[in-house]
């Protein structure tokens, strides 16, 4: 079918696809004044576009993924918020509702769940383009009622977020408490083992304690190192002293033992000079030599002494010697035990450190989340409350007409081809060489002539040939 023919089949058809409009547009426009105006109320809510936490400021990411809104939107339009908001209005205590959900169910089910699913049929939440606002809108007949619930759904959403966000923190605050007491338990534990341990060693502070004993064991090592020296030098004096006396330091350099030997000299002097005047058996003479006689003497237990008392400072030497060096394993060993009870010590501070870190930790957190769980502060503002509309949004007669000029003219025309197809027939030429498969060779109009002057007349109305 070609447009000529399509063009024809309506041009013959008319009076089915202006019969067909005209009831479509009649019935629409009865239909619209007939139904009840219906109202429409809407109520702005604004999310946290930033995506912080009002409490904490900390970011939040999932407010920042695509599917946030969505959510969102589901969470307006779920079956929780429908059953805050029949709470919220008390519609299931009117005896009126009570009556109609007896009538709609026959008792069957609970009120508030029949009557949230008839708000849920009726409410729309529809987010903003490149915006953090959602519209709530409500549609019913009565304006009052349809703010109310525009309103209602917006007030529970926000408090249902807010709530969805302090039931967690709530438990999770619970679990840190119990967790608290058993790192509390922790802590103490490890802080009465490490007090034992101090009390038991009798330990103050174990850093200064160690800084004590190694320096006085420094100050032992080096005390050894000169008293070996000293001992050392000592017994080299005592080795010449008990060898040839006389030639020893000590006893060359001993103030007494000068002395005698100046006085031997002068008293020898005095014995040679008696010699030259007097004889051997002369009694001054006889008195200066037991004066030499006796010089010699002092003089030789004053070397012998001096001597002994080189051997005594060596052997004292020797002595204080072994007393350091004892002394010095001494301190070794008390250092070393030291730096073994500092290092059973450390572990035992590192575990009062751990559980000390982990209780500040988990104490921190329980803080955070206490204060979180109690935070009434919700991250959705209603910007534009629902007012009772004053014009109805519905029926639109206009619209309505409009649309049903448009689909009654779609009902005709399918009406008509319909016709045509039921009752199939000549339109034109080209009819015929589709159909019957005949070449055309010529077309003859047929006219009505005009009445002839004896009044006879000649019509010829064009003829169609019908199809069978």
């Amino acid at each position: 079918m070609n447009l000529s023919q399509f063009l024809l089949i309506l041009r013959v058809r008319r009076k089915i696809i202006l019969i067909t409009l005209l009831l479509t547009v009649l019935t629409t426009v009865v239909v619209s004044l007939l139904l009840p105006k219906t109202y429409k109320a809407t109520s702005s809510v604004l999310l946290n576009a930033k995506g912080v936490d009002p409490l904490t400021g900390v970011t939040m990411p999932g407010q920042l993924l695509p599917g946030y809104m969505a959510t969102q939107v589901d969470v307006i339009t779920s079956k929780n918020v429908a059953l805050r908001v029949v709470d919220r209005l008390k519609l299931a205590d009117s005896p009126v509702v009570m009556q109609q959900f007896q009538d709609a169910t026959g008792g069957t089910g609970s009120v508030r769940d029949w009557l949230a699913d008839l708000l849920l049929r009726k409410v729309e939440a529809v987010p903003g383009r490149e915006s953090s606002l959602v519209d709530i809108s409500f549609k019913g007949a009565d304006p009052q009622f349809v703010a109310a619930v525009a309103n209602g759904f917006a007030e529970e959403y926000q408090r249902l977020s807010i709530q969805l966000k302090v039931e967690p923190m709530r438990k999770v605050s619970l679990y840190f408490e119990d967790q608290l007491k058993g790192l509390r338990d922790q802590l103490e534990a490890a802080q009465g083992r490490l007090s034992k341990y101090q009390q038991e060693h009798g330990i103050v502070s174990v850093d200064n304690r160690l800084d004590v004993e190694s320096n006085r064991l420094n100050d032992l090592s080096a005390q050894l190192v000169a008293a070996q020296s000293m001992a050392i030098e000592a017994g080299s004096r005592q080795r010449m002293a008990s060898g040839d006396a006389a030639q020893s330091p000590d006893v060359a350099n001993n103030p007494l033992i000068q002395n005698l030997r100046a006085g031997l000299l002068s008293a020898e002097s005095k014995l040679a000079e008696a010699g030259q005047r007097l004889g051997k058996n002369h009694p001054q003479y006889q008195s200066a030599a037991a004066e030499v006689e006796k010089m010699r003497n002092e003089l030789a237990a004053q070397i012998k002494a001096v001597s002994n008392s080189v051997g005594n400072s060596a052997q004292i030497m020797h002595q204080r010697e072994a007393e350091i060096r004892a002394a010095l394993a001494a301190q070794k060993t008390k250092v070393l035990e030291l730096n073994r009870t500092r290092d059973e010590m450390g572990v035992l501070l590192k575990d009062v450190e751990s559980a000390q870190r982990a209780f500040d930790v988990t104490s921190q957190r329980s803080s955070q989340t206490r204060i979180e769980g109690q935070s009434e502060q919700a991250d959705i503002a209603i910007l534009n409350p629902a007012t009772a509309p004053l014009e109805p949004t519905g029926p639109k007669i206009l619209l309505n007409t409009v649309l049903s000029i448009i689909l009654g003219g779609m009902l005709g025309v399918g009406f008509g081809l319909l016709m045509e197809m039921m009752d199939r027939r000549v339109r034109s030429e080209s009819d015929i060489v589709d159909l019957l498969g005949v070449p055309v060779f010529g077309v003859i109009n047929w006219k009505e002539t005009k009445k002839s002057p004896l009044g006879m007349k000649k019509a010829f109305s064009s003829r169609r040939l019908r199809l069978n």
